[in-house]
């Protein structure tokens, strides 16, 4: 099996990992980027990216981070497709395996981002692809003028309804609790557009025959269930990190990786940047930030 060598390898091509590499690579070190299917990470669901500094006025995600990938391997980093099957340290190096290369380095950074959980309802399974989505701006256009159903009280949901509301004039979004916990202009500028909110509801199961037609809810206060008509379920209710490959590490209560304020987790020399990390707000700005932290602090290590 083929083996490379570099000085710093980044695992995940999202905002956080090209941020880290750009920053690497321009500061001399051998950089590469190890990206699974669909690099890009969550960026490249968002139709308008709008609030990420500098850049205005608003971008297609994709085109963003197409910009991010052009700029990093600009500055000399290599981007490979691959998928990562394990990571071990022997000595002060770092043996990184794929399918037919293993790849080894003093530094090495986690930045595989999150992925966005189930509701764990019945139907949600069936339905996938048929009215059931978790990305708007990839399923939204297939639903135009139809019942769409959001479901999350966070950024990314209300965000995605305030898009879903551009095809459809009949969007709603149900929330378990009484206000939605997404920044207020997120959720004035959802409220603007005229999507209904449905507070202290859960969902608890999604029907049809050969695609979706309804939900079944239940208001968290009273118990009362009752049954919503809709064509679309755009399900937003949280997200999970993608930390498989490195179970080893110390995490927080929601499993995310715990580190200094370099970046450095509890194993020297292995970073994490990103949505993966352990932190209380999660955004573009912040992925590039602690990308362009870690890459300075596995400089240091060289």
């Amino acid at each position: 099996m083929e083996n490379e060598i570099f000085d710093y390898i980044i695992i995940g091509a999202g905002p956080a990992g090209l941020s880290s590499a750009q920053y690497a690579a321009r500061g001399g070190l051998k950089t590469l980027v190890l990206e699974g299917m669909g690099g890009g990470g969550q960026v490249t669901q968002i139709a308008d990216l709008e609030n990420y500094p500098g850049v205005y006025p608003a971008v297609n995600g994709y085109d963003f981070i197409e910009v991010m990938k052009n700029q990093a391997l600009a500055f000399g980093a290599v981007i490979k497709n691959a998928q990562v099957s394990s990571i071990d340290k022997k000595g002060s190096d770092f043996v990184i395996k794929t399918n037919d290369t293993i790849f080894t380095s003093k530094a090495l950074c986690i930045a595989t981002g999150a992925v966005h959980k189930n509701l764990g309802v019945p139907g949600e399974k069936e339905f996938t692809g048929r009215g059931v989505s978790y990305c708007a701006t990839c399923d939204g256009p297939f639903f135009r003028n139809k019942k769409i159903v959001v479901v999350g009280g966070g950024d990314s949901a209300c965000s995605e309804a305030v898009y879903l509301s551009t095809i459809s004039n009949d969007v709603s979004i149900i929330h378990r609790r009484d206000s939605f916990r997404a920044q207020k202009a997120v959720v004035d500028k959802m409220l603007a557009a005229g999507v209904k909110p449905v507070y202290d509801t859960v969902v608890k199961s999604i029907n049809g025959t050969n695609k979706v037609e309804s939900i079944t809810i239940e208001n968290v206060k009273t118990g009362q269930q009752t049954q919503l008509e809709c064509n679309a379920v755009f399900i937003f209710a949280g997200m999970a990190p993608q930390t498989e490959l490195v179970e080893m590490l110390k995490k927080d209560e929601g499993g995310y990786i715990i580190t200094d304020q370099n970046m450095q987790t509890s194993i020297p020399g292995l970073f994490a940047a990103g949505d993966v990390r352990s932190k209380p707000f999660r955004q573009i700005v912040t992925a590039v930030n602690d990308g362009a932290i870690a890459a300075n602090a596995a400089k240091e290590l060289m």
